[in-house]
């Protein structure tokens, strides 16, 4: 028999309210406690992803929760992932492997095909583990979702878990959002709710009490929290770009991402936007690819329509100016697969079947294909004579024929990537290169600048640290876990 540490199912308001972090500080403050804990997302829709053990897919927040409770990553912590590949549609990945391509109206109604799946996934994580931390998607108040929701409150009634709700008081309307929100959900949701987070506060604690005495009377609902502003917080964002960036005045080089339509794992660059010797810059719609140093170009869902978008905005010129002012080019992933002569897609993976012509930027050929590349992957990348020890993971479409020398040396056996007889141009499907401080160290110096890599898993752990010793203050973890001590007294 589970205890009442079993499951707690995190919703929010909105997106981008704190549902993931709060479940990886909650997972960590239970792991602290000698409890083992397992993340969960039934449904999760996001083009950053990573990669289990076993080869299989998942979003990308769970990878970083599963990294708070301490634990592998596994497929079941998120059975179902959306990947969009156009305004309409997206890639539905099932326990890890893709299945099929569908379009938003036929997936509602697929999503009671995929609640099988979903419980199945939440029945092994609840026998393996004494607690599971769930996190919901968006909003469960999205009337027009609500039929067949996996996501939400469906999945809440079907496995009988209890619920809170978090909102983003620096959004404001923080009252409106949680009180609306409760009031559109059934009576037996609502009964199902223990309590509300308020997430970012700012000031005096003293001048939000009289509205928390309201919306606790308003609701019949305790305020279980009200967690402060983080300044300098930065954990892997789910799929919402983080365009914030490192204001120290100690840059050295000027780096510029193009953000393309459907631009996929950006969390690569986390580790170049936050280190103080690099100043990391997104360019949009409508703006140019200008003093820079390197041009990345990131990974895609959707190759060759971004590249199409990319040649639209006149990016390719800008590359052109870029390469002949002496800067230096990168791609990954699907970045990587632009930077060829032709991209082709017989059988119509990515969408309408046919062939596009490249960047011609390196000499490679690619050709999508129905199995996806998924593997974790180890290596050395080697420059100029000079060598690092690379590591990171692999999700792709595609096979290219390269006609260039090879800089990477994966222990499985195989060689990635290429770098271009000009040395400008740099080129793999190697995502989380930048993660390892000595390949960052090596790819800057091949740049022409010395930069200092820092750890990036050091960062990731401070601030899972941080968002957990401040549940553990500013939470009343009791009204949640009676029998959860917390700095050696029960709350």
């Amino acid at each position: 028999m589970k205890t009442p540490l079993s499951a707690l199912m995190v919703q929010g308001t909105t997106s981008d309210a704190g549902k993931s972090v709060l479940v990886a500080g909650l997972c960590r403050v239970l792991q602290r406690k000698g409890i083992k804990v397992a993340p969960f997302k039934p449904q999760n829709m996001a083009l950053n992803s990573a990669v289990t053990k076993d080869g299989g897919e998942i979003g990308r927040a769970q990878a970083v929760q599963a990294l708070a409770a301490c634990v592998e990553p596994s497929v079941h912590m998120n059975p179902v992932l959306l990947k969009p590949n156009s305004d309409m549609g997206a890639q539905v990945i099932l326990q890890g492997k893709a299945i099929e391509n569908m379009q938003a109206a036929g997936y509602q109604n697929y999503k009671k095909i995929a609640m099988p799946t979903v419980m199945d996934s939440f029945e092994r994580l609840t026998n393996d583990y004494d607690s599971v931390m769930i996190e919901g998607a968006g909003s469960p108040a999205e009337i027009n979702l609500r039929e067949n929701d996996i996501a939400n409150m469906g999945f809440a009634e079907e496995a009988d878990v209890p619920v809170i709700i978090i909102a983003d008081i620096d959004r404001g309307g923080v009252f409106a959002h949680l009180y609306g929100t409760l009031a559109l959900l059934s009576q037996s949701e609502q009964d199902r709710v223990r309590g509300f987070v308020i997430n970012r506060f700012r000031g005096d604690i003293s001048l939000l009490e009289s509205g928390l005495d309201w919306l606790e009377e308003k609701t019949g609902k305790p305020v279980i929290g009200v967690l402060p502003y983080l300044h300098g917080f930065d954990l892997e964002a789910e799929d919402a770009i983080t365009a914030n960036q490192n204001l120290d005045d100690q840059h050295v080089v000027n780096v510029v991402v193009p953000v393309f339509t459907r631009i996929s794992n950006h969390t690569d660059f986390d580790a170049l936007r936050l280190n103080p010797s690099i100043n990391l810059r997104y360019v949009g719609k409508g703006e140019r690819i200008d003093n820079a140093d390197v041009v990345i170009l990131p990974g895609s869902k959707s190759v060759r329509s971004d590249l199409d978008y990319l040649r639209s905005q006149g990016w390719d010129k800008d590359l052109q100016r870029h390469l002949r002012y002496g800067g230096k080019v990168i791609g990954i992933c699907g970045g990587y697969q632009m930077l060829g002569s032709l991209i082709h897609d017989p059988s119509g993976v990515e969408g309408a079947p046919g062939s596009s012509e490249g960047l011609g930027l390196l000499n490679i050929e690619t050709t999508l294909t129905n199995e996806k590349a998924l593997l974790n992957s180890k290596g050395t990348i080697e420059i100029e004579g000079k060598s690092a020890t690379v590591e990171g993971y692999e999700i792709h479409v595609g096979v290219s024929t390269v006609s260039e020398k090879q800089p990477i040396n994966l222990t499985h056996g195989k060689s990635d990537g290429a770098i271009s007889e000009c040395n400008q141009i740099l080129g793999t499907y190697l995502h989380g290169l930048f993660d390892n401080t000595d390949a960052l160290e090596l790819i800057f110096d091949w740049a022409g600048v010395k930069v200092k890599g820092e750890s990036h898993q050091a960062r990731k752990e401070e601030a899972i640290n941080r968002i957990a010793d401040a549940i553990e203050e500013h939470m009343k973890l009791d009204l949640l876990w009676p029998e959860l001590v917390i700095n050696g007294n029960t709350n």
